[in-house]
């Protein structure tokens, strides 16, 4: 069956940036803050990993990395149903933000395969940009009832009070989301919960990631997921904030300007 959205026939292609030629930080840096979305190959080992996060960002440790700040995401078998944790397993990773229940997400997450599964394992790339698009035009109570500030809190005990969308300075928009069983919403925006999974669905970009290969994502903007596999998928992670400056979130589309009384709320 035909994909109902897929705006690229090579998506890794269309991002691609070459990590050997000169400037390339200062290109990745422009394409960030553009389409928030770079893909990358020639990392292929840990400490390429490693020393490439390390010259892109300042590493943000937290519960799930390892000494060095990376992050190794492999079916542990330890982890299945365990809400939270569904990274650590083999399943389908429904479309996310990074650390979605902390005070302030790291802006930037990076993530490179050092091993395929023998079958599934792709990674699945949202735009929260078409997102919010697609609720604010096509939804019209969708949006702005998402945009509705402390409408959402995700974590569990610890977790923080939120929004899907926040409207900061410039009316530029941030997206925030989980669907998982760490995700608790208002009665205002409940109806509105299966246009919201709908849409991060129907615009996902499948990635198939060889060994090597990455992305690197603005967590304010993109949302990530990952389809079923089986065999012994390995991939690094990392999470940080940039070294070089990025406004707040994306610009929205002309047409989805969120009304002006919508304010920033974190």
């Amino acid at each position: 069956m035909r994909r109902a959205h897929q705006p690229y026939a090579d998506a890794f292609a269309h991002h691609r940036i070459d990590l050997t030629t000169p400037g390339a930080e200062a290109t990745i840096a422009a394409q960030l803050r553009d389409v928030g979305l770079v893909t990358l190959d020639g990392l292929t080992s840990r400490n390429a990993v490693l020393a490439f996060a390390n010259r892109i960002m300042n590493l943000v440790p937290h519960r799930d990395s390892d000494s060095d700040g990376l992050t190794t995401i492999r079916d542990t078998r330890r982890h299945t149903h365990r809400a939270g944790f569904a990274g650590f397993g083999n399943g389908n990773l429904d479309p996310h933000t990074e650390r979605s229940g902390t005070p302030n997400p790291p802006r930037l997450m990076l993530l490179v395969c050092g091993q395929t599964a023998v079958k599934g394992g792709e990674s699945l790339l949202t735009d929260g940009q078409a997102v919010h698009t697609s609720l604010f035009i096509g939804g019209r109570e969708a949006g702005p009832a998402l945009a509705q500030p402390r409408t959402a809190f995700f974590g569990a005990g610890d977790g923080h009070t939120t929004q899907v969308f926040t409207v900061h300075r410039g009316q530029r928009v941030s997206v925030r989301l989980r669907l998982d069983g760490l995700a608790r919403w208002s009665p205002i925006v409940l109806p509105y919960l299966p246009q919201l999974g709908a849409a991060a669905v129907r615009h996902q970009i499948p990635l198939a990631l060889a060994p090597g290969q990455g992305y690197l994502l603005d967590n304010e903007r993109w949302l990530h997921g990952r389809r079923a596999f089986t065999g012994d998928r390995l991939c690094w992670r990392a999470l940080g904030h940039p070294r070089f400056p990025m406004p707040r979130g994306f610009a929205p589309a002309p047409e989805a300007v969120p009304p002006p009384m919508l304010s920033e709320v974190g």
